[in-house]
């Protein structure tokens, strides 16, 4: 639990501390997918929600002289990031980064790219939040091919034969985690905030 907000955070501090970049307080509910069972502590907003809140901050924080926005997201939820594509502003910049988008394939044995409570995610808390990770309790759920390509879409519900971690949480290692953090890192500084501006139209 809270594990995108966790990641995130880090990154956000870290960023704005390397590149004197105003942070926000993080919104730590988004847009979920459902489970087949109850998960204690889950809980998820519905996009317009999302939304109505976010164009409620920018709007304040627009009118009080903020001229480009980067919303920062662990989660990739279709419905989470719609909410926070379609941001109206009057004029600042909006710019949404999924930071577990980047390839990370190299850095894992799985190969299955990020996924809830995998080895990306844990391998990242061990790295940020060790204390938090008990390794014993990780269980590994495999997915097949097809169900992987189902899962990836809103409609699919996390398998209630899951602990609640879809891939191989148990091949993670903070070794890793430091290698994976320091990749999003490293290309979300050098793409988003060190590229040079857009030209004006």
């Amino acid at each position: 639990m809270g594990v995108d907000t966790i990641i995130v955070e880090h990154l956000a501090d870290d960023l704005s501390a390397e590149l004197r970049v105003l942070r926000a307080p993080t919104v730590e509910y988004g847009v979920n997918t459902d489970h087949e069972r109850t998960i204690p502590g889950n809980a998820t907003l519905r996009r317009k929600t999302l939304l109505r809140a976010l164009n409620d901050l920018t709007d304040a924080w627009e009118a009080g002289g903020i001229r480009e926005f980067v919303f920062l997201t662990a989660h990739g939820h279709e419905g989470h990031q719609e909410a926070l594509s379609t941001v109206i502003t009057k004029g600042a910049r909006v710019r949404v980064v999924d930071i577990l988008a980047i390839d990370l394939s190299d850095l894992t044995v799985s190969g299955l790219g990020p996924l809830h409570g995998d080895e990306v995610d844990t391998s990242l808390l061990l790295h940020l939040a060790p204390d938090l990770v008990v390794m014993e309790k990780a269980q590994d759920y495999m997915i097949t091919p097809e169900a992987l390509r189902r899962y990836r879409r809103p409609s699919l519900r996390v398998p209630a034969a899951s602990a609640g971690s879809i891939g191989r949480p148990s091949l993670a290692s903070a070794e890793k985690g430091k290698a994976i953090y320091a990749r999003i890192y490293s290309r979300i500084r050098d793409r988003i905030f060190l590229a040079p501006a857009p030209a004006d139209d």
